[in-house]
């Protein structure tokens, strides 16, 4: 089939070929790119040869009764089972397939957005491509299409269910890097337009936007060549932050901290997206990072929450442990966090959910990304303040103002809400154990409390393995961090713990009169740590990495505490953290609370 259509151009194509060739299974994008026309002309001609997609209906009843079940699929069979209807629609696309990198936070907005609109008298249509999602239920939407997120698919959908509309700001950034295209093909994305999600995506146009409400962002560069971005890294100064642009998940991001770093993996972060730019950043070392989501009708803008990363910034928002309210932050510093939110979210025009990622470096405040859609955080922040942001959104792209729905002011939990990202490590054996800019983490859980220590040991309980209260602790980390584990040692030492440390680490810990048992690297002699590990003679590894890409000997400890379901703290960060909930659960009585219990608990 692919060897006849290469000899044909595309004005020879009569419709018995065209739709020999679309139920083989060729997109319009590849019978563009085999007769050497472009995308629209490949469309119009197979519309004006009346070659359409049929939609079937799944048979829920194996034939034995007649099916009603709204899932439909795709072919281009002779029957078309759509049933039509008169009630008003709209589009909500999914997030597509679920894979490490792409959270099923977004998978719950769009139920959620389904809810809504049911709620308000609209026949909602899902589109999704993953059966193990519950937008793929068969009760969540009025109709669900079990189809790829692709432009064609999609306009096939949109134009036979006669939708009044589609939501894009859903389901992550793969139904967003679809807007554009969809309006230009006179599709109505309702909520934040397709305008103003291109001036976030866009460096030039969101530097300009910066620049009129005076805000800060990382010195960056764009580049489109390997040769372009080694200059540019170079003019920057080290460290830098290295991604590609459009991506999923941080995929193909690095921090680096030298040229033969970088150029160890530059042809792979221009492989993530090829005939994209890529993007280097002047990287904020030992900066706090802030996530805040916020939502607006496009003239009232409310914040939603602000959630604290407990790890310094470089840690993918996916990964990072985070906490709400933050608690390390000055009240002025979160109004001038409120301020700049509510002047972004006007001047990108946003209508429904909008997150921006802040840093704070000394006393200065940088905009890291706005992302004008839902986040992996709105499920987390829903939950901690009691109230749907998913829902109210929809309603708000819908054409309901804030006041209508009754979310007025900003709720702030009187109570803890911490974050932690669950990791898929112990199925990947080998696999380096370390946080960074790519997201690698597969769920998350909460912990809630009226003690900060508490609530963050309760998310270690539940994304296991718990903290240990007594036992030995193996702690070694990088130089730039052995100040700060002199103290941590000493606290633990308090607590009763017993400490092992390898050479270096040991050396600065007994010159500063913490008590430690030295023990050999890997490659010195036994008993070492792993062995330790094995024998169930270590309860916690604190472990920071070295540089880009971890030691052998660090991922081989690391790897041996995964497997053995050992407590492992990879940042000063979270093994200051971690101290912290030892001390609480030490010294108070662990309590649990249904969730609901905490609704209203806000002021």
């Amino acid at each position: 089939m692919e060897d006849q259509l290469k000899a044909k151009l595309l004005s020879d194509l009569d419709a018995a070929t065209m739709r020999r060739a679309k139920s083989a299974g060729f997109s319009d994008a590849q019978l563009a790119h085999l007769c050497g026309a472009p995308l629209k002309t490949v469309r119009e001609t197979r519309r004006k040869l009346g070659v359409h997609t049929t939609y079937r209906l799944v048979d829920t009843c194996a034939a034995e009764f007649e099916a009603f079940t709204p899932y439909y699929y795709s072919s281009y069979g002779d029957e078309n089972e759509v049933i039509r209807s008169t009630r008003p629609k709209i589009m909500i696309l999914g997030g597509g397939p679920n894979r490490i990198g792409q959270g099923i936070e977004f998978d719950y907005c769009c139920v959620h957005a389904s809810f809504a609109l049911r709620e308000l008298g609209y026949e909602t249509v899902m589109v999704n491509s993953n059966p193990e999602t519950v937008s793929t239920d068969y009760d969540t939407s009025d109709r669900l299409y079990f189809e790829p997120l692709t432009l064609e698919d999609v306009l096939e959908i949109y134009e036979q269910e006669q939708c009044q509309g589609v939501i894009v700001q859903f389901g992550g950034q793969t139904p967003l890097n679809l807007a554009t295209a969809l309006k230009a093909n006179g599709v109505n994305v309702i909520g934040t337009s397709p305008e103003s999600i291109e001036m976030a995506e866009d460096r030039k146009l969101f530097a300009g936007i910066l620049n009129k409400l005076n805000l800060k962002q990382p010195e960056n560069r764009t580049a489109l060549t390997e040769e372009d971005a080694l200059k540019h890294a170079t003019a920057l100064g080290f460290p830098v932050l290295l991604r590609p642009s459009f991506v999923l998940g941080g995929r193909g991001m690095f921090i680096l901290y030298s040229l033969e770093e970088m150029r160890a993996v530059i042809r792979q972060v221009f492989e993530v997206m090829p005939d994209k730019p890529v993007l280097i950043d002047k990287f904020l070392e030992d900066a706090i990072e802030l996530d805040v989501d916020c939502i607006s009708d496009g003239e009232t803008a409310i914040i939603g929450g602000m959630l604290e990363h407990i790890e310094f910034a470089g840690v993918h928002s996916g990964d990072a442990a985070m906490v709400m309210p933050p608690h390390t932050l000055s009240k002025a510093m979160l109004e001038q966090v409120r301020t700049a939110t509510i002047a972004l979210a006007k001047a990108l025009n946003v209508v429904g959910l909008m997150n921006i990622q802040f840093a704070i470096k000394d006393t200065d405040l940088y905009v890291l990304e706005v992302n004008p859609r839902a986040s992996r955080t709105v499920p987390f922040v829903s939950k901690a303040i009691g109230q749907p942001l998913a829902k109210l959104a929809a309603k708000v792209m819908a054409g309901k103002k804030l006041g209508e729905i009754g979310f007025t002011r900003e709720l702030t939990p009187r109570h803890w809400c911490v974050k932690e990202a669950v990791f898929p490590f112990a199925r990947f054996p080998g696999a380096t154990i370390n946080l960074g800019p790519e997201m690698r983490s597969t769920g998350e859980v909460m912990g809630l409390d009226d003690d900060l220590g508490i609530a963050f040991a309760k998310t270690q309980m539940a994304a296991k393995p718990a903290l240990p209260t007594q036992g030995n602790v193996f702690l070694s980390v990088k130089d730039a961090d052995k100040a700060a584990a002199v103290d941590l040692g000493r606290q633990l030492v308090a607590l009763g713990f017993v400490l092992f440390s390898t050479s270096g680490t040991a050396k600065v810990l007994v010159e500063n009169g913490v008590p430690v048992t030295r023990i050999p690297r890997l490659e010195e002699g036994r008993p070492n740590v792993v062995d330790m590990i094995k024998n169930g003679r270590m309860q916690m590894i604190i472990n920071t990495p070295s540089g880009m890409m971890p030691r052998q000997d660090e991922n081989k400890i690391r790897t041996a505490a995964v497997m053995n379901n050992i407590s492992i703290m990879t940042t000063m960060a979270g093994a200051c953290a971690a101290l912290r909930g030892i001390k609480a659960m030490k010294q108070k009585r662990v309590g649990v609370r249904s969730l609901q219990s905490y609704v209203g608990n806000v002021f």
